[in-house]
């Protein structure tokens, strides 16, 4: 395996702030024929649309170095848990993978999860971050439930530690954003990365999930960058004087 796991941008200061994209990539390295479309690859459920974009700005433009994944997933999910049946999906949103019927789980584990995970951790152990954004992005309408609208603009998920987040829904409030509250997916049920991350070594952390048809373009990523990137400066702050 001679294909990249992940990326890094930027140069992290200890205690400061950081970023984490799980789903930057729709990049599915050549040894995996998973039998979609060149288009099915350019929908969400390949990557999550926009969230490189907004990362990429934050680390470029707002001092918020970056990790990256960079292998779509729907080769490997980086953000569930490895026994979880969601890993290497043979369905989503209503769409077959048929590559991933009897995948060899054991060999993406060992290329792709854990190698990323380990780097994950051992960044974060030297960086010591004084709060982890995990960026992510949600489709305005599922192809397999259009019915069901999803009006926020970005959400802010959350497990068992809500320190972060509490600050950042009020933050986003105040400008005017339309938040939800562990919306469109629940924390409590989908918040992987940070379970793993931060919730367990008690490292603050906002996960987001921002709308994709509002960073599709350069100009939508840099917006929610700026946005972004001042919202978690001020709940930095508002943490450390509590």
């Amino acid at each position: 395996m001679s294909d990249p796991v992940f990326r890094i941008i930027g140069e992290a200061t200890r205690g400061g702030i950081v970023a984490v994209c799980d789903h930057a990539s729709n990049a599915v390295p050549e040894e995996f024929e998973l039998g979609v479309s060149a288009a099915t690859l350019e929908k969400h459920i390949a990557y999550d649309i926009g969230a490189a974009g907004v990362a990429e700005r934050l680390a470029r433009r707002h001092n918020v170095p970056a990790m990256l994944a960079a292998v779509s997933r729907l080769v490997v999910d980086l953000h569930r848990e490895e026994d979880s049946p969601g890993l290497i999906p043979t369905t989503s949103d209503g769409i077959l993978i048929p590559g991933n019927i009897g995948a060899d789980r054991e060999k993406r584990l060992d290329e792709y999860y854990y190698p990323y995970h380990t780097a994950l951790e051992k960044w974060l152990e030297e960086v010591q971050p004084g709060l982890i954004l995990s960026i992510h992005s949600f489709t305005a309408k599922l192809e397999n439930g259009p019915a069901k609208e999803r009006p926020w603009e970005i959400g802010v998920l959350y497990n068992e530690d809500d320190r972060a987040a509490r600050h950042a829904m009020r933050l986003f409030a105040e400008l005017g954003v339309t938040v939800g509250d562990n919306e469109p997916y629940s924390g409590r049920e989908l918040n992987s990365t940070m379970n793993r991350h931060a919730e367990a070594h008690g490292r603050p952390y906002c996960a987001l999930e921002i709308r994709d048809d509002l960073i599709a373009e350069e100009r939508g990523q840099a917006r929610w960058a700026a946005i972004i990137a001042d919202v978690a400066g001020r709940v930095k702050l508002a943490l450390e004087t509590v």
